[in-house]
């Protein structure tokens, strides 16, 4: 969702997200599987999955890779302040650093900063070369605060809230 976005949370029902967190826990499963894990027919988890789909509650898949095996086993956080803050300058340098292989995710913040952009480089000079070289060779780059990452660790807690239960309020009548 990005800033100003005024979309509602999609409804999903107990069985929507009982699929969203086998797919969740692992992507790569097999349907069949997903529909064993959550105790209904191979066709009905098919359908189901594909309805979060078109409703934009599934966008992709990602691999996870290990940053170091692929020679990126330095990572750090790096406090972007863009002046002036216009909406050219911070759309321009969100696109800007979105592009830059060295970065791996972009968040456009509220307060002190304007982005913090989370990189993966080979080593401490790299990194070094990627703020001093890239980042503040920027115009509007004011400032730049860098914080390595000792170590990163995902939440694989991070499921749907759960669908309404019979009766509750919301419920529109029963599921055929």
């Amino acid at each position: 969702m990005t800033f100003g976005d005024t979309r509602r949370m999609a409804e999903l029902d107990e069985l929507d997200t009982a699929i969203l967190r086998e797919l969740m826990r692992d992507a790569r499963r097999t349907n069949r599987d997903v529909a064993a894990a959550v105790g209904v027919a191979p066709t009905t988890a098919l359908d189901r999955t594909r309805s979060l789909r078109e409703r934009g509650v599934i966008t992709g898949a990602r691999l996870e890779v290990d940053l170091a095996k692929i020679g990126r086993a330095v990572q750090a956080l790096v406090a972007v302040r863009v002046r002036p803050p216009t909406r050219a300058n911070i759309e321009g340098f969100r696109e800007w650093a979105a592009g830059l292989p060295e970065v791996i995710g972009v968040f456009v913040t509220a307060g002190d900063e304007d982005f913090l952009l989370h990189v993966a480089v080979p080593s401490n000079d790299h990194l070094y070369a990627f703020v001093i070289d890239r980042l503040t060779e920027k115009p509007e780059v004011a400032d730049v605060r860098t914080s390595i990452v000792y170590e990163h660790i995902r939440s694989s807690n991070l499921f749907p809230e759960s669908g309404p239960r019979r009766g509750a309020p919301g419920r529109r009548g029963p599921r055929r």
